[in-house]
């Protein structure tokens, strides 16, 4: 069961994914969690350091997608200043956002990864749906009151996947 928790790659931010070992490991387009993954969930202007990185995704003709759980007006407040596609109300951990993320973009499971800082919900709607994910630490260390109820159970889930998976760490890239 605990395998279910378990994340393909652990990087510490999604910024520092390049196009090239996206390309290395198969991955054709990049599904995201919005909050304290892509952006500070305080922050929804993104930073320079974001928009650069969906510039080079751009430019390597990588697609980015939002896949949240929060309302289509928030996710759209909050792109507008980015303008990427995404799927609202995703509903994860269930695979529903990620399912229909992939028929946006016509791809399969193994040709994209999903990207999140919850093992509950991101790295979770991964397994379910047989995509490869990567868990990165969260942007802030602040989150919104449900996010923080994941926390608490993620820790002993953390806890156990160490036990289960030793050596198990942060990486500079995916491999």
């Amino acid at each position: 069961m605990i395998e279910k928790f378990k994340p393909t790659w652990q990087v510490k931010r999604i910024y520092s994914l390049t196009p090239e070992e996206l390309k290395r490991a198969g991955i054709k387009a990049v599904l995201t969690d919005l909050d304290n993954t892509l952006i500070a969930w305080d922050n929804p202007e993104g930073t320079v350091e974001l928009k650069r990185w969906i510039a080079e995704m751009e430019a390597a003709e990588i697609p980015v997608v939002v896949v949240s759980n929060n309302s289509h007006a928030r996710v759209k407040r909050a792109l507008s200043h980015i303008e990427l596609p995404f799927v609202s109300r995703s509903l994860k951990p269930f695979g529903y956002g990620i399912r229909r993320a992939l028929k946006k973009l016509n791809l399969n499971t193994d040709q994209v990864v999903m990207v999140g800082d919850q093992l509950i919900t991101d790295i979770l709607a991964a397994n379910i749906t047989g995509t490869r994910s990567i868990l990165v630490k969260p942007l802030l260390d602040s989150d919104a009151w449900n996010t923080k109820i994941n926390r608490f159970f993620e820790f002993f889930i953390k806890k156990r996947l160490v036990q289960k998976y030793p050596g198990t760490d942060w990486q500079e890239e995916i491999k």
